[in-house]
Order: C-alpha cells, then sequence, then structure tokens
C-alpha cells in the first residue's frame, strides 16, 4: 500500500476529480463533509472542489492510497485585513471516505496538512468537530490538539441538536512556545484583553467605486428612492475604465431595476463593464437563483452578492456558498437596524446582525453593510453599527452607505484599527460630484 498526501496546485485530471467527489459522497453518506446532510450530486461536488483553487485564502489536500483519492481537507487562512489572527489557520473539510478507513489515513493527511501550515508561517492551527464524529475527535486529541471549548448548539441534524468541540494545536517550536504562552494576553482593568495584537496598524482598506445601474445608465439614488435619482453617465463601461485607470483594484456594480424586478435587467451595461476592464467586479441586484448566479460568474464576475434571497431563500446562499466559495457575498441593507429587501421597499422585522450571523454560517466571503437612512446623503457611514457587526463576525465585513467627505473615510480607517473584521467601503455620489478625489479616498484607506 503506497500512501501519498498532497496539495492540489491545479486542475484535477477527470479520473481524480471523480477519486474525490466519490470519496466526498461517501463520507456525506457516512454523516459528516462540508456540512451537507445529503450528498449533493457530483456536478455540485465538481464545481464545489475547482472553486476551492480559486479562493487563495484555502489550500485543499487530498489523500492518495495507491494513486487513487479517498479522502482530502482544506487549510483556511483569515482574510488578510485580520492581522490579530495572521499566525492562525483553520483546518477544515477534512473526511476519509468509509471504505478507506482504519489504516491510518487519517493521521497521515493531518500530519501533511500540519506540515503545510507551518510551511505557511502559522503557529496556530485551529479545527471544530461535531461531538458525535468520535473518530475523529480521538485522531485529533492523539496529534496533540487541546479541546478549549464546546458549542452547544453546533448542528442541527434529524431533529437533533448536535453539539461541537473546539480544538487548537501550537505549532511553534519548544523556545518559541513558551515565548507565546507567557505572553497571553491579560485582562487590562475595564476588562478588555491587551495584546501586543491590538497595538498593530490595521492593513489598507479597500475602496469599492459604487456603478449604480438604472435604464443602462449610471446613477446614484437617495435613501434608496427609484424616484430620486440622480443621472450621472450614459456610458457605464467608460466609467468603469475611468476608475481602474484612476488606481481602483475592485468594482461594485448593483442592477437597481434587477432588485426591484427580481431579475437581472441591465445585461448589456453590466457586460460591458466586465469587458472594459480587468478589474474583479462583484455584482448584486436581482440575483436570485443558481442560474443566474453561474451564468454572471461564467460571464466573468468575480464575486455575486446577493441581498433579498437571503432573507427569503437562505439556503439558495448555502448552496452557492458551497458552489462557489469564496464568490458569494451577502448584502445585508438596513432601516434603523432592520433588514430591508426587494431593492429597499420592504423592511421585515429581521436583525441585521442576526441575519450576518446566519450569513456568516451559510459560508459566504463577506457581508457588505448598508444603512440605507443614510445612503446618498453624504451625511457619513453608520460606524456603530457596522463596526458593531464586524465584531460578531469572523468574515470581513465592507462598509456602505454615506460616504460624503474625506473626513467618513479617516474615521472609518480609525474605527477599522479597533475593528480588523472591517475590511473596506463602497463610495458612490461623492466620488462622481467631486467632493471627494479618487486618488485621495485610495490614499487615506491605503488601498494596494
Amino acid at each position: 500500500m503506497t500512501v501519498v498526501c498532497e496539495r492540489v496546485v491545479s486542475s484535477l485530471s477527470p479520473d481524480d476529480m471523480e477519486a474525490l467527489c466519490e470519496a466526498a459522497t461517501a463520507g456525506i453518506l457516512d454523516g459528516g463533509g462540508f456540512g451537507w446532510l445529503q450528498p449533493p450530486g457530483n456536478q455540485a461536488l465538481e464545481r464545489y472542489f475547482e472553486g476551492l483553487l480559486l479562493v487563495q485564502e484555502r489550500s485543499l489536500y487530498v489523500l492518495r492510497e495507491d494513486g487513487i483519492i479517498c479522502g482530502a481537507g482544506q487549510l483556511v487562512r483569515p482574510p488578510s485585513s485580520y492581522e490579530a489572527h495572521a499566525a492562525t489557520v483553520n483546518l477544515t473539510g477534512f473526511f476519509v471516505a468509509p471504505y478507506a478507513r482504519g489504516r491510518g489515513l487519517g493521521r497521515a493527511l493531518i500530519q501533511a496538512m500540519i506540515q503545510g501550515a507551518k510551511a505557511m508561517g502559522s503557529k496556530v492551527i485551529n479545527c471544530d468537530v461535531r461531538e458525535t464524529h468520535a473518530a475523529a475527535i480521538g485522531l485529533f486529541r492523539s496529534l496533540g490538539f487541546e479541546h478549549w471549548g464546546t458549542h452547544p448548539y453546533y448542528a442541527r441534524i434529524g431533529g437533533q441538536t448536535v453539539r461541537g468541540l473546539f480544538f487548537s494545536k501550537l505549532l511553534a517550536g519548544e523556545h518559541e512556545a513558551a515565548r507565546w504562552q507567557s505572553s497571553i494576553a491579560a485582562p487590562d482593568a475595564g476588562g478588555a484583553p491587551v495584546s501586543p495584537e491590538t497595538t498593530k496598524s490595521h492593513q489598507g482598506l479597500m475602496l469599492y467605486p459604487a456603478i449604480d445601474l438604472k435604464d443602462g445608465a449610471c446613477v446614484r439614488l437617495r435613501r434608496g428612492e427609484m424616484e430620486d435619482a440622480t443621472h450621472y453617465s450614459d456610458d457605464p463601461a467608460a466609467q468603469a475604465k475611468l476608475f481602474e485607470e484612476a488606481g481602483c483594484r475592485h468594482l461594485h456594480v448593483v442592477d437597481l431595476n434587477g432588485a426591484f424586478a427580481g431579475k437581472s435587467t441591465n445585461v448589456p451595461a453590466i457586460e460591458s463593464i466586465v469587458k472594459a476592464t480587468g478589474l474583479p467586479v462583484q455584482l448584486g441586484g436581482g440575483i436570485r437563483d443558481m442560474a443566474a448566479i453561474e451564468r454572471w460568474l461564467e460571464a466573468g464576475v468575480s464575486r455575486i452578492i446577493l441581498g433579498s434571497v437571503a432573507v427569503k431563500d437562505p439556503e439558495l446562499v448555502r448552496q452557492a456558498a458551497r458552489a462557489f466559495p469564496g464568490q458569494i457575498v451577502a448584502g445585508i441593507d438596513a432601516r434603523q437596524g432592520r433588514v430591508a429587501t426587494e431593492g429597499w421597499a420592504e423592511v421585515s422585522e429581521l436583525e441585521a446582525n442576526d441575519l450576518a450571523l446566519r450569513m456568516e454560517d451559510a459560508g459566504v466571503a463577506a457581508i457588505i453593510f448598508t444603512e440605507i437612512t443614510r445612503d446618498g446623503m453624504l451625511a457619513g457611514l453608520d460606524l456603530e453599527q457596522t463596526a458593531d457587526m464586524a465584531r460578531r463576525l469572523s468574515i470581513p465585513v465592507i462598509a456602505s452607505g454615506g460616504v460624503g467627505t474625506l473626513d467618513h473615510l479617516r474615521d472609518l480607517r480609525t474605527i477599522a484599527r479597533d475593528v480588523p473584521g472591517i475590511s473596506g467601503a463602497i463610495v458612490g455620489r461623492a466620488l462622481y460630484d467631486g467632493r471627494i478625489s479618487l486618488k485621495d479616498a485610495l490614499d487615506v484607506l491605503g488601498s494596494c
């Protein structure tokens, strides 16, 4: 028997992909794997594994026995803006097919992943396991993982609540480990931990210039009201090109008509934007089924923003996040903390923070938070709500709605130093009106 554990750095061959999907399906049927309770089918699994290779923060490892893939696992690094967690890595998506167990293969795979984590400079490796996975728990314990916490409501399976166990393993060498353990932060007089990480400066925030489309033109709304729109340009592609030439690294595009209609409407304008620049485009507005998600990702859009559907069809969000890891973002728009849907025309009783936690659990890559009473009003971001949300999540939060001056961006940068979960800001009207120059905005946020 020959056992090989390796990191996947390029697309798998058809035979390897078939073997991986077969092993994953067997693992899911046996009671675990990526959050699926039932196998989603080979097509969905293929999209899932292919998508992993496109996500810079994820490393996919596979286990081969006599050349045949029979297990896999992932190492997930935190976003670059999470400086305090830069030395940590999460082990997730770990499984060995039932037909390959009992031969020490799982131990070999985890050991290879631990070496991979060390090679990338990680000092701590974390993982979480359902309490019912006794064999996996025993394996992690035997490899020196320490159990440090229990989640009482980790999963809901077959009408039963299942607890989850959290484990960590310190990867640093003996002397470095002693130094780490001796410098564990103690609470200050106010009860807040004091740690060297808290004094580090926040890395650059990303600027997302907004292109809002109505009837094929670039517009900006006030408080989300379609009848209160200011027209800025009849050529969205040219506008996108200007943003690229000015030094922007991302574009935020919203199909306003689509948000109200429930389906993509400004299709030619969106396609022209994607073709006009090489910038990653995140797109929202009226995208409410898997066919539309796939259509736009195939057309060159980098990330899909799901808004109303996050409230009305959370299972679709979960399905999309699995199928396209790193490419699904939840757009949470709120009026005074309550989630608004249908192009902001309807306000639900759902709290924005509650929805954000649900979307994190569903597997989205980030949250875009907009307090729509401020959107287009140039009175400043709702920093309190944005920071509160970011503190509750482990995924990035992008701030939106109300930027009108450079001071508003400076205020965001100041908050982000203490709340590293804030990763960027969407700016629209202030750029079009000339209240803020792109160069100054980029300088303030430190985008690179």
